[in-house]
């Protein structure tokens, strides 16, 4: 069996309209579905422009925990993204470190999840 690439996550929110805001406002994701049975049943799904792999986000959680992922946004100017980030009112928890790995700086979405941005 073979694979060729991951298509999507899943992240489970606290709470769907300020996350929802947070990705789609301050990082430029863009709704691609939206559903909704009530509160505690609620998915988005997000993508960036290139359109993979897809961000899932839920209020039905099953066995996942709000807070509880790290992951990795990749950017072509990192300087640049940085204050970009700030400029949209985001406080990145993290300088731009440059240490032999590359150049990445760190921020969390409103539910604690971490991302690292890395210079692409």
């Amino acid at each position: 069996m073979s694979f060729a690439k991951i298509t999507g996550l899943t992240m489970a929110v606290r709470n769907m309209p300020q996350v929802k805001a947070f990705y789609v406002d301050k990082l430029g994701f863009e709704v691609t579905k939206d559903y909704r049975q009530d509160d505690d049943h609620w998915w988005v799904t997000l993508e960036l422009p290139d359109g993979t792999p897809t961000l899932n986000l839920t209020t039905f959680p099953e066995n996942l925990q709000p807070g509880t992922l790290k992951l990795y946004l990749a950017a072509p100017d990192i300087e640049k993204a940085y204050h970009d980030l700030h400029s949209k009112g985001i406080q990145p928890t993290s300088e731009i470190a440059d240490d032999g790995w590359g150049k990445w700086f760190e921020l969390n979405d409103p539910d604690g999840n971490r991302w690292i941005v890395v210079q692409a």
